[in-house]
């Protein structure tokens, strides 16, 4: 495959773990440059002193939490001068799976402001130098959830069915221009996802892909590498991608023993 990534910079949202770190790797391993925020600064330190032996790109962290405005525009202000060339929306997370008559109302706000705000503050924040130079693609990282909802995700599924509605139109707003715009929407991907949403209860979590094999991490980041990959004239709008034991969101093929 041909490689048109190599000297670019891409900034990447949510990078401690999952499809972000995994994102990273597979990028820093076609010589993009990389800038990675997530609130944990000792994981970002350790990728950075990682990748950095391993790559050989330049790379920068920036630990901070998107769902506050303040911060996203003081990050914006200390990388101002710099290039973007790919802005990868990645930070998002679920939190319970209550119904809504029974659900804690700051689960709901943590996925608003995380999945909706921060999304499109750092979005807001990035995208005027994209259109003075009109070049740069931006994949935002959605869920099945933005296509379909289900009981006791109401809040979740809201929120990215408000990702999916956003990059659509964003796309409509710069369809003048040649910046690209996506998103890659994944089923059951077993990543901190689940342990995150049933807020570090491990059987729960792992009760999620138990007899099943579920998406890694490595699956996404390869869908969104191809996506970034593709000549300037290719703009892949959604990639819905789900495990073959699932054919919904809600509907999984367990193995009987499980």
């Amino acid at each position: 495959m041909h490689n048109r990534l190599t000297g670019k910079t891409a900034l990447i949202t949510g990078a401690t773990s999952g499809i972000g770190l995994e994102s990273a790797r597979q990028l820093a391993e076609l010589g993009v440059n990389l800038i990675l925020t997530g609130r944990r600064s000792d994981r970002l330190e350790q990728i950075k002193t990682d990748f950095t032996g391993i790559y050989g790109v330049e790379i920068d962290t920036y630990a901070f939490d998107v769902a506050k405005l303040q911060a996203c525009e003081a990050f914006h202000g200390q990388i101002a001068d710099r290039t973007i060339d790919i802005l990868i929306n990645n930070a998002g997370l679920a939190s319970g799976l209550d119904r809504v008559q029974d659900a804690d109302i700051a689960d709901w706000e943590a996925m608003i402001d995380t999945n909706i705000k921060g999304l499109i503050y750092i979005t807001r924040l990035f995208l005027p130098a994209m259109i003075s130079r009109n070049s740069g693609h931006i994949i935002n990282v959605s869920s099945i959830a933005g296509h379909e909802s289900y009981p006791g995700g109401s809040v979740y599924c809201a929120s990215k069915h408000a990702v999916h509605a956003f990059t659509r139109s964003l796309k409509m707003d710069i369809g003048h221009t040649a910046i690209r715009v996506g998103m890659v929407s994944p089923g059951a991907v077993e990543t901190e996802f689940s342990l995150i949403r049933f807020k570090g209860q491990k059987e729960k979590a792992d009760a999620v892909y138990a007899g099943m094999t579920p998406l890694t991490a490595t699956d996404i980041a390869e869908i969104i590498v191809f996506m970034l990959n593709r000549p300037a004239h290719v703009n892949i709008m959604d990639s819905l991608v789900m495990p073959v034991a699932q054919s919904a969101a809600t509907m999984v093929h367990r193995d009987a023993e499980s």
